[in-house]
């Protein structure tokens, strides 16, 4: 596999992008709904962080499927229930788990941080706040801030200051993948 082709796929509008945002956002709030009626139960919203227009391909895919594995693995046994979307926007999965939200969160920054293609999952544990899906956040457990895909500092204040290209990420995001499969 060549750096080149780990984003070979269809490119995605901002239009879509946006739609897809808003569907992932129904299915959090749907899902999150149907915890209402029982205690100790949490949702897991998994997708990719990739910067670009390109979202899903054939490298992509199998690497978010790898991590979802992995994920499945170490949910065994605690799975209420589990769904994937596959679209050219990025792929999901969403999980229903009978883990509090706190320890789901624990053991889902252990698989971000496990690997380095952790890094390129966004692997969100929700609750309803007022009505509104929140995700935990890492600090809220006392780990620290994700960091840069390149230059390790802070990713969001990274990506905010639009430090590196997309380019830039893509190269690094090719060499992740490289080097775990």
């Amino acid at each position: 596999m060549s750096d080149t082709d780990v984003f070979k796929g269809e490119e995605v509008t901002l239009e879509e992008m946006m739609a897809a945002r808003e569907q992932r956002s129904f299915r959090q709030l749907s899902l999150l709904s149907l915890l209402r009626k029982f205690e100790d139960q949490s949702l897991l919203c998994a997708s990719m962080n990739i910067p670009g227009p390109i979202k899903s391909s054939e490298s992509l895919n199998k690497t978010f499927q790898s991590i979802i594995n992995l994920v499945k693995e170490d949910l065994k046994g605690r799975i209420i229930f589990e769904r994937e979307v596959h679209q050219k926007t990025g792929w999901e999965y969403y999980c229903l788990s009978d883990l509090p939200v706190l320890e789901l969160k624990t053991k889902m920054v252990a698989i971000e941080t496990k690997i380095s293609i952790g890094r390129l999952m966004d692997l969100d544990v929700l609750h309803l706040v007022n009505g509104i899906p929140q995700p935990i956040s890492r600090q809220e457990l006392g780990f620290p801030r994700r960091q840069c895909y390149i230059c390790q500092n802070d990713a969001k204040v990274c990506s905010r200051s639009r430090k590196h290209s997309v380019i830039e990420m893509q190269e690094a995001i090719a060499k992740f993948i490289k080097i775990n499969h």
